[in-house]
């Protein structure tokens, strides 16, 4: 059970890798905010959740998987932003903003208040896919994980730009639930996204 960023990101690695070790097994992937209420995973129904693991309950385990950054994108023929965006331009700009489910909302915004940032926000969206088209036909700014910019370099409509300050990490995890912490099968699974979690944080850009 994948958040929007995880399933963009982590899962087609996984599901790759999947496919050269053990191509018999079939997945199902339920997508989720940042709330585990519902998920299944709180009473064991549920395999895992990959994302932000925000305040679980003590039936749960948690892993840390990777961190990630951030960074801006806008358009390429942008018509005021060059290789480069400064503070002021960041500050000038209209941005689309990408409204995630569940209760951590807080992050970027946390982010931008400790280095005195403030971002004019045009229009949000509830998904990064929205987000590239969004950008992609207007002055726009958009920041985005850096994962998620890496696949986007390389789209002839976009740039991406290191963001104008330092806006910080956050982490993507992993939890189930206890039963499953001496399962084999469980086990292995999870040190199989563990392990390409691992190669995709230390690619280099």
């Amino acid at each position: 059970m994948p958040n929007g960023y995880v399933e963009f990101v982590l899962v087609p690695a996984i599901v790759a890798r999947l496919r050269q070790v053990a191509p018999g097994i079939r997945m199902r992937l339920t997508p989720y905010g940042n709330d585990l209420v519902g998920t299944g995973v709180t009473s064991g129904t549920t395999a895992l959740v990959l994302g932000r693991i925000v305040d679980p309950p003590n039936n749960l385990v948690v892993q840390h998987l990777m961190d990630d950054g951030l960074a801006c994108v806008v358009r390429a023929d942008h018509p005021e932003i060059g290789d480069s965006i400064t503070r002021d331009q960041f500050e000038r700009l209209k941005h689309v903003n990408v409204v995630p489910p569940g209760r951590m909302r807080a992050g970027l915004f946390h982010a931008l208040a400790q280095q005195e940032l403030k971002r004019d926000i045009a229009i949000s969206v509830t998904n990064f896919f929205a987000v590239v088209e969004m950008v992609g036909v207007t002055d726009y700014c958009a920041t985005l994980p850096d994962l998620i910019c890496r696949r986007l370099a390389h789209d002839p409509r976009l740039k991406v730009l290191a963001p104008s300050a330092d806006f910080g990490t956050f982490p993507v995890e992993m939890a189930w639930h206890v039963r499953y912490r001496h399962d084999p099968a469980h086990r292995w699974l999870r040190a199989l996204i563990a392990e390409v979690a691992a190669g995709l944080a230390s690619r280099p850009h």
